[in-house]
């Protein structure tokens, strides 16, 4: 009897480790692109939207969003997609983005994106986020289109937003130089 107890808790560390494990390996492909190679931001902070594409001449890109994934794939058009890995919203693991349930638009801004577009394996939970951010279920050939259709619009508001946050950068500097 007093086996048992120290059975469960070896079964439970056990549990754990695996778990530790899995996570590490899902997250392997952060480590391999850590920033996204268009927009530079850091692929672990938006582990939810991230994606991976997989050439058929082996080479890989790591993207922050499907916003710098379509801009990849535009930019490659001799390269054909093996496979496109999106970042579970909700899990934050790898999923097959040409399976995934999508949701498009609603009130929840996307990355890189004013229109989100945001990866789910289950589709309970992409119904489940739509009752509270609204927006409407897609397929990714649907998601992709609008990434492109966006990009002009997402384009002109990223470099608004760059060039606001150098005009601040440039006022700050400016403050500090007075007060030496």
């Amino acid at each position: 009897m007093k086996r048992l107890p120290v059975l469960g808790l070896v079964l439970a560390v056990c549990v754990v480790v695996a778990g530790i494990a899995v996570a590490q390996l899902a997250q392997s492909d952060v480590a391999a692109h850590k920033s996204c190679k268009f927009c530079g931001m850091d692929r672990g902070m938006f582990d939810y939207s991230r994606m991976l594409v997989e050439y058929d001449d082996g080479s890989q890109m790591g993207a922050c969003s499907i916003h710098c994934a379509a801009i990849d794939m535009a930019t490659n058009i001799d390269k054909t997609p093996k496979s496109i890995m999106v970042g579970d919203f909700n899990t934050k693991q790898l999923i097959d983005a040409e399976k995934a349930f999508w949701v498009v638009g609603g009130n929840k801004p996307g990355v890189m994106s004013k229109r989100g577009k945001w990866a789910f394996e289950k589709k309970e939970d992409a119904e489940h986020f739509l009752k509270t951010n609204q927006g409407k279920l897609a397929t990714f050939e649907e998601a992709m289109k609008l990434a492109y259709e966006d990009m002009y619009e997402d384009t002109k508001m990223i470099r608004d937003k760059r060039k606001m946050k150098k005009m601040k950068s440039m006022e700050h500097m400016e403050h500090m130089e007075h007060k030496m």
